[in-house]
């Protein structure tokens, strides 16, 4: 089922609640697609999985708030009203597994020393809002060069996502 079927642009919801786990097209898909399709519209996720991986995912997707399915309804309403006048809402549970996976991922200066300068060059990048296309166009070297980079970092790093790298770059100072 397509999805800009089932969705009519004239009426759009303030708010999208999704399932990371649904059939046809997951949670994750689904949130990707509504931030490129519907930028304006807010996400938010519900979901079983309290690990830090979905978490992350699903910010990165566009969830503008993450929340588990066994929550008290009274909680769920607070958490909506949140996430529409604040535009975000996550409660304390997810942002101690987001600032424990930042403050993990801290380097020592020998291991930063292990950096290639086009690596830390990509750090700078790593931060911002623009896509891999468009900072390999920066960089002048192709999309699959940066996603080399990525993967270097990501391997030598010990992180799993460009939202922890992001944050690395931020917190070492590679980033403004």
């Amino acid at each position: 089922m397509e999805l800009q079927k089932v969705i009519n642009k004239k009426s759009l919801p303030d708010i999208f609640l999704l399932y990371i786990s649904m059939p046809v097209m997951g949670g994750f898909e689904t949130a990707l697609w509504l931030k490129e399709t519907y930028p304006e519209v807010l996400i938010m996720a519900l979901s079983m999985q309290d690990d830090e991986q979905s978490l992350i995912k699903m910010i990165k997707n566009g969830a503008k708030g993450y929340m588990l399915k066994n929550i008290h309804p009274k909680e769920l309403h607070h958490a909506l009203v949140k996430l529409k006048e604040e535009g975000s809402f996550n409660p304390s549970w997810a942002r101690s597994k987001v600032m424990t996976s930042i403050t993990d991922n801290t380097i020592n200066a020998s291991e930063k020393n292990n950096l290639t300068d086009r690596e830390k060059e990509f750090l700078t990048f790593a931060a911002t809002e623009i896509n891999y296309k468009q900072i390999a166009d920066v960089m002048c070297c192709s999309p699959r060069t940066i996603e080399n980079y990525r993967d270097s970092l990501c391997d030598k790093l010990e992180i799993k996502t460009r939202v922890v790298l992001a944050v690395f770059a931020i917190k070492n100072g590679y980033s403004d």
